[in-house]
């Protein structure tokens, strides 16, 4: 809406809205939810997750001509729906062998430079690096680097992609809550991304250490990757720290897969200072492909 402050959505009243929004979630059972939805998604009675399916396809106009199956008939499950593979070809990757890829299909939440250990959340709100890794010796590689905010709408494709080529160093499994991560909920719960369950990939990439930070939200309880498999559930209460043998380690090239959400969520990106020059033009609200550049290694 727009119009005098005060009698849209802009000026004093969205905060008052996004509040609203907000605050129920500080009540509610965000682990207990998820296991629900967990199980309800996974329902292979054909009435049941055939109906899902149609009605997520009309409710949010999610493009099934893209998809690799066309019908529900095609998906053994709603979260096989909603994890779908795309067509060969529906996701062309940007020919500059310099460019770095957009890791999804997305709305631009945030882009730009940290200010020393500090990433903007939303207008008025940052919050903490090292929250958000739980890990001293990256927080101090990726002090003052580039970082952008990526935001998975339920219309959103699932499926995490690789912006680099590169070499898997640790993943650091964080517990949390489960907040929503729609805009909403974002501009008005503090710290929001550091206090979520996320699960933080480092990767020694041509760009140096780069940090893909995948964000757990409500209903959004499975986080998995394409050499681990699924990471959450079950949820923990300690940080989990796991670093592959140097010679085993992962090697994914750039725009290979990475990991996938099971509804939609966040991914955020952190490359170190000096090393990536974001694309002009983009700001917070832009909608980004998968394997479109976003930036350019320097």
């Amino acid at each position: 809406m727009t119009g005098p402050a005060g009698k849209g959505e802009q000026g004093p009243v969205r905060p008052l809205l996004d509040r609203a929004c907000a605050w129920p979630q500080y009540l509610l059972p965000h682990h207990a939810l998820s296991l629900l939805v967990y199980g309800a998604t996974r329902w292979r009675f054909r009435p049941w997750k055939d109906l899902l399916i149609r009605t997520a396809v009309r409710h949010y106009r999610i493009d099934i001509g893209e998809a690799a199956g066309r019908v529900p008939q095609d998906y053994p499950s709603f979260n096989a729906f909603f994890t779908r593979a795309l067509k060969t070809g529906a996701r062309p990757l940007a020919g500059d062998p310099a460019a770095l890829l957009s890791p999804v299909d997305a709305t631009l939440s945030q882009i730009g430079t940290l200010s020393g250990g500090r990433l903007v959340q939303a207008k008025g709100r940052d919050y903490d690096l090292r929250s958000l890794l739980g890990d001293a010796e990256a927080t101090a590689r990726l002090r003052d680097g580039a970082f952008a905010t990526l935001y998975l709408s339920p219309r959103d494709y699932h499926r995490i992609h690789m912006p680099l080529a590169g070499r898997l160093l640790e993943t650091r499994y964080v517990p949390g809550r489960l907040f929503s991560v729609a805009p909403c909920t974002v501009r008005s719960v503090p710290r929001l991304f550091a206090r979520n369950e996320r699960l933080v990939c480092l990767f020694e990439t041509e760009c140096g250490l780069l940090a893909v930070v995948l964000v757990g939200a409500l209903f959004v309880a499975c986080i998995e990757t394409v050499w681990g498999g699924v990471v959450t559930p079950p949820h923990g209460h300690w940080i989990r720290v796991r670093r592959p043998d140097p010679g085993a380690a992962p090697r994914l090239q750039r725009g290979e897969e990475l990991g996938r959400f099971n509804m939609g969520s966040t991914v955020i990106l952190v490359a170190e200072p000096g090393r990536v020059q974001w694309r002009e033009g983009l700001v917070p609200g832009c909608g980004v492909r998968m394997g479109e550049a976003i930036g350019r290694v320097s």
